[in-house]
């Protein structure tokens, strides 16, 4: 499930030439393409957190809130994590942070350098392989005990970025698969990354009309879909 970084390419091409409103690069779709995806990416947290406090819709097929964890879960994934002078470090490409565990079986509980002295100083707190903890410090993460050589964790990663691959052909960009990277998102976005990216191009086209017809329409969208 991905959108086709093609198929979003022709249909902003397709719209910029109907309004005669010029054409836009490939460097310039790839840069404007990937800002959109990070955009729509990022909204998924936002809304998810507002539609949580709003309280799920019981249908099963119009539950907001569990269309939208199903989008989010598209970026769900594993990853082993060796120890390396004294700290494991965090996969380079980690949004969120999910569950670390021990051996595939025991959670980690995740605590800061003033609860670690507190749990450290006494025999009963003291953390063991039984009762592990991590310290996260940036993308990395000190592990108590610490002779545990090697953790697992779940998190959300951030998307791949979108490239429109193309060769020139008599200096025309040609469309080449074979060096492209789609979408991430879910299928359902694709109208929405349509409209951002064409937001985005009238100003880097200098058409600010284009950017307000866009911003409307996905306005119009995204409270349809809210509603």
């Amino acid at each position: 499930m991905a959108i086709s970084v093609d198929t979003v390419y022709q249909r902003v091409q397709a719209i910029l030439n109907k309004e005669n409103r010029g054409y836009m690069t490939p460097q310039e779709y790839n840069l404007l393409a990937n800002q959109a995806q990070l955009e729509v990416f990022e909204q998924y947290f936002y809304d998810l957190n507002q539609f949580n406090r709003a309280g799920e819709i019981t249908n099963e097929y119009a539950n907001i809130v569990n269309n939208i964890k199903e989008k989010i879960n598209l970026f769900r994934t594993t990853s082993s994590l060796i120890k390396a002078n004294s700290v494991f470090t965090l996969p380079s490409n980690l949004y969120r942070l999910g569950t670390v565990y021990y051996n595939n079986t025991t959670e980690l509980d995740g605590i800061d350098q003033n609860d670690f002295l507190h749990i450290n100083a006494s025999k009963l707190t003291k953390p063991d392989t039984k009762k592990p903890v991590y310290i996260r410090n940036g993308n990395e993460l000190t592990v108590y005990p610490i002779d545990i050589t090697s953790l697992s964790c779940t998190y959300i990663k951030n998307p791949a970025q979108v490239v429109w691959g193309y060769v020139e052909i008599s200096d025309v960009a040609k469309y080449d698969s074979s060096a492209a990277t789609n979408f991430e998102l879910h299928d359902s976005d694709e109208t929405t990354v349509v409209y951002k990216i064409l937001s985005y191009a009238g100003l880097v086209i200098k058409q600010p009309e284009i950017s307000q017809i866009a911003e409307q329409k996905d306005n119009v969208k995204v409270q349809k879909e809210k509603s």
